[in-house]
Parts: C-alpha cells; structure tokens; sequence
C-alpha cells in the first residue's frame, strides 16, 4: 500500500467513504428506472462491465441478488450484491460480497425532485475486513479504493446524465 492512501474503513462508518452528485434533467420516475437495475446501470460504470439478475430474479425488491462482473485493466473479478432498500423513485441500496460472502461495500442512490429533474446522489461505504485488504488489491490492482471509487462515482453519474439528457432531445 502507499503511504497515506485510505484504501478500506477498518470499521463501519456513518458516512460514506465516496459520495458523488448530479442534476438531471430528467424525472425521478425516469432515474429510477435506471439505478434500480444493475443490468442497465452497468452501460454507465467504469469498473462495473456487467450484471445479471440471480435466483429468478428480474428486478430491484429487498433480497434479490445480482452478480456483477467488474474490470480494473487486465485484472477481472465478479462480487455478488444483495438489495438492501427500495423506494421506488427515491432510494436504491445494495450490499457487494465476494463469491465467498466476505463483505466489501454498500452502493446507495438517492433521487431528489428539483426545479429542474432531480439531483442524484450516489454514495459508497467500504466495509472489507482488514484482513482482506490485501486480497482485494491483488484481485483490483488497486492500492486507493477511496480515490478510484470517486472518480467511478463521478464518471457514472455523468454518463448516466448524458444518456438521460441527450435521450431526450
């Protein structure tokens, strides 16, 4: 690891690690559509390449799993995520496992009407044990979770705007 680099919370923390922020021009109903299924948020995402609904799943409810197949370079991993909170138009939430149920992070998004479409907020907490610290950076290549993990959010949050907002004209 690099000197100075938070790479994972050794404990739970109230507020998120990683939090970014977007206006959209577009209605909540429209977002939610969106970050409530993994399957379409994956065409946004930098690291997140694909999901798939699990168990006979085809949408967002309290206990459904998907599984997502990341990539960071040459390096690939899939996690398996469970939905933790559903409002529809308000709130999505989900909690990212190894394949071998190691706890790694929570995803939350929260949509909030505007003047002008609805402000989206995507948010991260990492709650990797200590001891797999190491194993997860083997796996990622990535020594600055933290610091990936905003710029992620950020590129995320833009390419969903674009697609809604362009979508539209």
């Amino acid at each position: 690891m690099r000197a100075g680099v938070i790479y994972y919370m050794t404990a739970i923390a109230v507020e998120p690690t990683a939090r970014g922020q977007v206006t959209i021009d577009a209605t909540a109903e429209e977002v939610w559509d969106y970050i409530s299924d993994p399957v379409r948020m994956a065409d946004f995402a930098a690291e997140l390449v694909s999901c798939r609904w699990l168990d006979g799943t085809t949408r967002a409810e309290v206990g459904s799993r998907f599984a997502g197949a990341n990539r960071n370079g040459w390096r690939r991993w899939t996690t398996i995520c469970s939905v933790t909170e559903v409002e529809p138009g308000r709130r999505f939430a989900y909690e990212v496992h190894t394949p071998f149920k190691t706890p790694i992070s929570r995803w939350e998004y929260e949509i909030e009407e505007t003047e002008r479409g609805c402000r989206v907020t995507e948010s991260n907490w990492l709650l990797v044990p200590q001891w797999f610290i190491p194993f997860a950076i083997m796996i990622t290549g990535e020594p600055d979770r933290v610091g990936l993990n905003m710029a992620n959010i950020a590129t995320t949050l833009q390419n969903l705007k674009l697609h809604l907002e362009l979508g539209r004209l």
